[in-house]
């Protein structure tokens, strides 16, 4: 036995740290009310699941899953090179879009070196931040839901390293078009990292994204985990300069992406009716709880993702009042939102029952 106390030492390198917090399991529901059914309507999974295509491409090559996977993942990457007009060296392949996030913080940005946000997105920047001991820099939106471009770009100085924007932005649901968007890039310095997160891109309006973005430190990120249903998976990818994701790829694990996950998603590219299908149903479904929801009084805001954004005086009994009748939705006390919930669109059936279950709840 060495003698240190491993324990106190982590306490206190890690103070500020803390774990990403998911939602809730169903299994945990299920076990906690004592009920035999559940819908989870609190992590923006695609309730269609994945493309035929992707989980016969997964079926296929189980049986590979003894040997390491391709290390550089160049099936998937000459696709995604293909479908958004680079090479494959602009191509980097993450664990989810969250570990290309990661990297690309860890390889730009460290102790006393700034990351700017917005103080109401993806809660994984300031922990990435941290993480490296880089300092948060957090703005805030203008309406208390939107990204302020403006302010975000007022904030950059000689020591921002990283600026993230999150497009559509996960928790508000909020979205600016892609003028807007070249027009903050056309302010900033041009050795400056963009992290442009597009975990939700598919559900835009496709107006919102005419004409292309130019940056040289532009970095897009987007994921198979949302609308091509492949969450299980965790696969995710980053477009940017070849030169720029030469330094990032130091950073990146060995094998990060899995046989499966590299077969599933290149399958689910090329299944591309399918998922436009369900992202144009859930657009739908969306439209109408958000129609239910104004309609009581609780809308935040119309959202482009597939999740819609409530508010309530009192969120904590609401939530418990909707999981006690086994749905599931995200409070958003991490994100320093005390009264609002998070609620993933579902399939017809279970948007019925979260609206039939409001009623009940409220009367």
């Amino acid at each position: 036995m060495s003698g240190v106390d491993w324990s106190r030492r982590a306490v206190a390198q890690c103070a500020y740290l803390h774990p990403y917090i998911p939602g809730k399991p169903i299994d945990t529901l299920l076990a906690e009310q004592g009920i035999s059914e559940a819908i989870k309507l609190a992590s923006n999974e695609n309730p269609y699941g994945p493309p035929p295509a992707a989980i016969e491409a997964i079926r296929e090559h189980a049986g590979g899953v003894s040997r390491y996977p391709d290390g550089d993942s160049r099936a998937l990457k000459k696709l995604l090179a293909a479908q958004h007009g680079v090479t494959t060296d602009q191509i980097i392949i993450g664990n989810g879009s969250s570990e290309v996030l990661e990297l690309v913080i860890r390889t730009f940005a460290g102790i006393e070196d700034e990351v700017v946000f917005s103080s109401r997105a993806f809660i994984m920047y300031p922990l990435y931040t941290r993480a490296v001991g880089a300092v948060e820099v957090s703005v805030p939106e203008a309406d208390g839901l939107a990204h302020d471009l403006d302010a975000m770009a007022a904030a950059v100085n000689e020591r921002t390293k990283v600026l993230c924007i999150a497009n559509p932005n996960n928790p508000t649901g909020t979205v600016h078009d892609y003028g807007a968007i070249q027009k903050m890039l056309d302010q900033l310095p041009r050795h400056l990292v963009v992290l442009l997160d597009e975990a939700y891109i598919e559900y835009m309006d496709s107006n919102d994204r005419q004409g292309s973005l130019n940056h040289p430190g532009l970095v897009i990120c987007r994921t198979f985990s949302k609308a091509f249903g492949l969450a299980g998976c965790r696969i995710g990818y980053g477009v940017a300069d070849a030169e720029l994701l030469s330094l990032v790829n130091r950073f990146r694990p060995p094998f990060n992406t899995s046989t499966l996950a590299q077969a599933a998603a290149s399958a689910a590219l090329e299944d591309s009716d399918w998922v436009l299908e369900r992202v144009a149903e859930s657009n739908r479904q969306r439209t109408r709880l958000e129609d239910f929801f104004a309609s009581i009084g609780l809308l935040a805001g119309r959202s482009a993702a597939n999740f819609v954004l409530i508010r309530h005086d009192r969120s904590d009994w609401l939530l418990l009042e909707l999981e006690q009748r086994g749905i599931i939705p995200r409070p958003l006390k991490p994100y320093g939102m005390e009264n609002a919930l998070r609620i993933t669109v579902g399939t017809v059936s279970e948007n019925e029952q979260l609206i039939a279950a409001m009623e009940t709840i409220l009367g």
